[in-house]
C-alpha cells in the first residue's frame, strides 16, 4: 500500500507582517481570509495620533454641554464638532491630512465616543472636497 508523498512547505518569514495566519492547503474555503496592513510612516502615526487627540478632546468637551442619547441629540454634537473645526483651519487641515494619511478606520480605532461615525463620516466629505 503506498502513501502520497507527504507534503513539505517552506516559507521564510523573515520581516514578514500579516494578520490571521498561514494557510498551508490545497483547498480552502473561506468568507474572507487575510486583512489589511498598513505601515505608517513615525510622522504619519503622530499626526493620526494628534488629530484623534484633539477631536476626542472636542468631543468630550461638546458631550459635556450636549446630550448624545437619542440620533437628533448626536447630530447637534456632530454639527457643533463640525463648526468648531470650521473655526480652526490649522486643526481642520491636520484633521484632513490624517484622513489622507491614514483612513477613517484609522482614526476610528483611536477615537471613543458615541457620535464617531457620524462625525467621521462628515470629515470624509471634506476630504474628498479639498
Amino acid at each position: 500500500m503506498s502513501q502520497s508523498p507527504k507534503k513539505q512547505s517552506n516559507f521564510n518569514l523573515q520581516g514578514a507582517q500579516f494578520a490571521g495566519g498561514l494557510i498551508d492547503a490545497e483547498t480552502v474555503t473561506a468568507n474572507q481570509i487575510g486583512g489589511n496592513i498598513t505601515n505608517y510612516t513615525p510622522e504619519q502615526r503622530q499626526n493620526l495620533a494628534q488629530a484623534a487627540a484633539e477631536i476626542q478632546q472636542l468631543l468630550n468637551q461638546l458631550g459635556q454641554a450636549y446630550p448624545t442619547n437619542t440620533p437628533l441629540e448626536k447630530q447637534i454634537v456632530v454639527t457643533e464638532a463640525l463648526k468648531e473645526i470650521e473655526r480652526n483651519p490649522t486643526l481642520k487641515a491636520r484633521i484632513i491630512g490624517a484622513l489622507k494619511a491614514g483612513g477613517t478606520e484609522a482614526l476610528k480605532e483611536l477615537l471613543d465616543h458615541p457620535v464617531v461615525n457620524v462625525l467621521l463620516a462628515a470629515l470624509e466629505g471634506w476630504q474628498d472636497a479639498e
